[in-house]
C-alpha cells in the first residue's frame, strides 16, 4: 500500500501548479507587457499544460469515486472518455513538453545561464519559483506515471499531435518572436524577452537548433513511452 494515495498526490501537485502560476503572473516584468505576454514563453505554456493535465487527473478521480458501484452505463462511458483524454494529454503534451522544458533549460543554464536565465532575473523571480517552473515539472510527471496505469495513443496519432503542437508554437506570432520561449533566451526576430540585457552574440546560432529540438525531443519522449 502506498504511503500517500495517488489521488492525494494529484491534488497536492495541482495546488502547487496553481500557486506557481499565480505567483508568476503576479510578478511585474517588462516582458509581460509586450506582444503575447506570458504566452510567448514555452515555460508558461508548459505550466498551463501541467495544471490542466493534473486538473483532469483530479476530475477523473472524483468521477471514478462518484460512479463506483452506481451501475450507470452512461456515467461509465463518460468516465472512460475522461480517462482517455487524461492518457492522451499525458503522452502528447504533459510528458513530452515537460521533458523538453526541463532538459533544455538546465542544459543551456549549465552552459551559460546568461543565455536563458540572466542573473538579473533573480531580482524578479525567487529561487523556489524558478525550480517550480523548471525542475519539479519532471519529477511530478514521473510520479504520475509511476503511480497510475496509462494507455497511450497510437504512435502515428501521437506523433502527429506533437508535431502539430510544435509547428503551431513556432509559427504563431508569439513563438516567431521568441525562438524557444523558455525564460531568457535571445529573441529570433526582436528582443521581446524578460530582459534586453540578456542579449548575447553566442546565442545567434540557437534559433535553428532550438527549433529542431522543439520537434525532436518531444517526439523522442513520446516514442519512449510507446516502447514501454
Amino acid at each position: 500500500m502506498a504511503l500517500v494515495p495517488c489521488q492525494v498526490l494529484r491534488v497536492a501537485i495541482l495546488l502547487s501548479y496553481c500557486s506557481i502560476l499565480c505567483n508568476y503572473k503576479a510578478i511585474e516584468m517588462p516582458s509581460h507587457q509586450t506582444y503575447g505576454g506570458s504566452w510567448k514563453f514555452l515555460t508558461f505554456i508548459d505550466l498551463v499544460i501541467q495544471a490542466v493535465f493534473f486538473g483532469i487527473c483530479v476530475l477523473t478521480d472524483l468521477s471514478s469515486l462518484l460512479t463506483r458501484g452506481s451501475g450507470n452505463q452512461e456515467q461509465e462511458r463518460q468516465l472512460k472518455k475522461l480517462i482517455s483524454l487524461r492518457d492522451w494529454m499525458l503522452a502528447v503534451l504533459a510528458f513530452p513538453v515537460g521533458v523538453f522544458v526541463v532538459a533544455v533549460f538546465w542544459i543551456i543554464y549549465a552552459y551559460d545561464r546568461e543565455m536563458i536565465y540572466p542573473k538579473l532575473l533573480d531580482n524578479f523571480i525567487p529561487g523556489w519559483l524558478n525550480h517550480g517552473m523548471h525542475t519539479t515539472v519532471l519529477p511530478f510527471i514521473l510520479i504520475e506515471m509511476r503511480t497510475s496505469h496509462h494507455a497511450y495513443p497510437s504512435r502515428n496519432s501521437g506523433l502527429a499531435a506533437i508535431c502539430t503542437f510544435s509547428v503551431g508554437y513556432i509559427l504563431c506570432p508569439g513563438g516567431q518572436k521568441s525562438t524557444l520561449g523558455l525564460t531568457g533566451l535571445k529573441s529570433r526576430c526582436q528582443p521581446c524577452w524578460l530582459l534586453p540585457e540578456a542579449r548575447r552574440e553566442e546565442s545567434v546560432s540557437l534559433p535553428s537548433s532550438s527549433t529542431v529540438g522543439l520537434h525532436l525531443l518531444p517526439c523522442g519522449s513520446f516514442l519512449h513511452l510507446q516502447s514501454k
